[in-house]
């Protein structure tokens, strides 16, 4: 017996695959949200055109992915397939299990997004900032104001002797140290100094009178000033260290570091819903792509095999007891789809066995009808050479009496013979299928010619056979189906009458024919007869053999076609055969094209 395995369809990525996909999607959501979050943050702005075009790019490819996959359901529903519309129904269930998970946690996030804004507008951070900043510029100033007029108004000279200040001696407030350079050979040089000891230097910041430019961390939290001259001689220079409290300087970079958040607040005030737009694009949409997409994929993996079952069913009730279906390793369909198998290889045993039985039969019967058509014209040849025999032997002379008689019959039933054992072969031997193409018209018309002579009372139609109709038979074979309907219709009508012949294209499911009809006015097939008539041997003419349309059906068969007819009595018999115009080349223009 022949198999042919019809294995289960599967998509380019199986759900397992499409599963990884999506938990490595989860991950890098996660791990590039909270980099995407803190960029924007810190700049308040959405992506540049290069980083938008490289985060959309795992959308498009989702949604081009989706696409295919939506429209291979819809034409599966377009073309009827089996388990197509099952499919689509659960599809439908899935997605509308997403929309009702997605949906509330979409609308959520906007009215929060939306609270939020409508609370930032409500801050007045730019206000705030500006009040802060002025403060710490108002304090620096008055510390300025008052470590100028501490320079210029006391004495520091009691506490800077000749050497190192006096031990335990407190500086006025906030003044943190005092020292004194005076000019040397080799530059400046330390003549005194009292105060914190971070505070001394190892040379005058300024040669002039005045504030000192702060440098960091030298100057963290303090401001010096310059005393040029210094009281009472005019040599020195006094350099004074002022504190400006403990943190000040962390502090105005605390306020200046909230000034510029304040700032990028803002500008996240109008570039806020673009920034979620970007968010859900990049972000949630490839989810939710990917759950629609797996759920795609779950329901061809669920259909799948329950559609290969009705496809392989429909084959098997169509006659092919070769499909053997694939089943798919631990499916929960796979002891079904055993049985199944198992039920059409029994099936097809079956078929074998009934089919040589059948075979049997008809041979026996062919054998039993062959030996009783030979049988019959054996007694009248064996009578007349009996009679020859007879003759020659009592009365040699009268022969020729007889001799012609008898030889003339001898001759007719041999004849009779050879033409039923020609008509036998040609049932019973293998029929080679022809390769060519035989134009309906021309070979109709030859057909006709003969029988338009020598029965001048027959009319033929053939007006409604257009030129150009070609179908994949020769022409040997097409003569033989001709003659034999046309003999069988001519005797129908005893020689008289009409014979209508029709030749149309006919499409059946996506295979074309060319449906031939053949209509006479004849008596009719009685109703009883007519599951007899392409049984071999069954005729109801004297002369007949009983073999002209079993091989019309054989030769029909042969060439993938089929032949039935209609008939009623009193009002004629219509025989149709349909002959295959698969790959055809030539079609003609002019004739009926229906549906069947």
């Amino acid at each position: 017996m022949k198999y042919s395995g019809r294995r289960q369809k599967r998509p380019v990525i199986d759900v397992r695959g499409l599963v990884l996909i999506y938990v490595l999607l989860c991950v890098l959501t996660v791990l590039f949200s909270r980099t995407f979050f803190s960029e924007a943050l810190r700049d308040g702005k959405v992506p540049g055109q290069l980083n938008q075009v490289i985060f959309y790019t795992i959308p498009v490819v989702l949604l081009i992915f989706l696409a295919y996959s939506v429209l291979g359901i819809i034409r599966d529903l377009a073309a009827g397939r089996s388990g197509s519309k099952f499919k689509a129904r659960l599809l439908v269930y899935f997605l509308i299990t997403v929309a009702l998970a997605a949906v509330p946690v979409t609308i959520v996030t906007g009215l929060a997004m939306n609270e939020l804004i409508r609370f930032w507008r409500t801050v007045e951070a730019e206000k705030a900032s500006r009040a802060a900043r002025e403060f710490m510029l108002e304090s620096y100033s008055l510390h300025m104001e008052r470590l100028e007029t501490l320079a210029n108004t006391v004495n520091f000279d009691p506490w800077l002797p000749p050497g190192e200040g006096r031990a335990g001696d407190r500086l006025p407030d906030r003044v943190l140290a005092v020292q004194d350079f005076v000019p040397g050979p080799e530059g400046w040089q330390v003549r005194g100094f009292a105060g914190a000891e971070h505070c001394r230097l190892a040379f005058p910041p300024l040669n002039r009178e005045g504030f000192v430019n702060r440098g960091m961390p030298r100057d963290r939290d303090l401001i010096r000033y310059v005393l040029w001259p210094a009281a009472p001689d005019g040599g020195a220079l006094r350099v004074l260290s002022y504190h400006l409290g403990e943190g000040f300087d962390a502090a105005v970079g605390a306020v200046e570091n909230q000034v510029q958040q304040f700032g990028i607040i803002d500008s996240l005030r109008a570039n806020l819903r673009p920034l979620l737009v970007f968010y859900y694009g990049v972000f949630f949409c490839p989810t939710l792509l990917m759950t629609v997409i797996i759920a795609i994929s779950f329901t061809r993996w669920v259909t799948q095999p329950l559609a290969d079952l009705a496809e392989a069913t429909r084959a098997v009730a169509e006659g092919d007891f070769s499909i053997q279906i694939l089943a798919r390793r631990g499916d929960e369909l796979g002891p079904l789809i055993s049985s199944f198998n198992a039920m059409v290889r029994d099936l097809e045993k079956s078929r074998e066995a009934l089919i040589n039985a059948e075979k049997i039969s008809i041979w026996q019967t062919m054998a039993q009808q062959l030996a009783h058509e030979i049988k019959n014209p054996l007694t009248p040849i064996k009578l007349s050479a009996e009679r020859v025999l007879r003759r020659w032997r009592n009365e040699p002379e009268r022969i020729g009496e007889i001799l012609e008689n008898s030889m003339l019959a001898i001759v007719q039933e041999v004849e009779g013979l050879s033409t039923l054992l020609t008509e036998f072969r040609t049932l019973s031997r293998p029929m080679e299928n022809s390769q060519s193409y035989t134009d309906l018209r021309e070979t109709l018309e030859e057909s006709i010619a003969p029988y338009k002579s020598s029965h001048p009372h027959v009319q033929f139609e053939t007006r409604y056979v257009a030129p150009g109709i070609t179908v994949k038979i020769d022409k040997h074979r097409m003569n033989q189906i001709f003659s034999n309907l046309f003999i069988n219709a001519i005797d129908a009508m005893d020689g008289q009458g009409l014979i209508e012949i029709h030749g149309d294209l006919v499409k059946k499911r996506e295979s074309s024919y060319c449906r031939l009809s053949i209509r006479d006015t004849g008596k009719g097939i009685p109703e009883q007869e007519r599951p007899l008539v392409f049984t071999p041997y069954f005729t109801t003419k004297k002369t007949g053999t009983g073999l002209g349309l079993p091989i019309v059906e054989r030769i029909v068969n042969e060439h993938n076609g089929s032949i039935w007819f209609n008939s009623a009595e009193g009002m004629g018999t219509t025989f149709f055969i349909d002959l295959p115009l698969d790959a055809n080349p030539a079609i003609g223009s002019g004739f009926g094209v229906f549906e069947n």
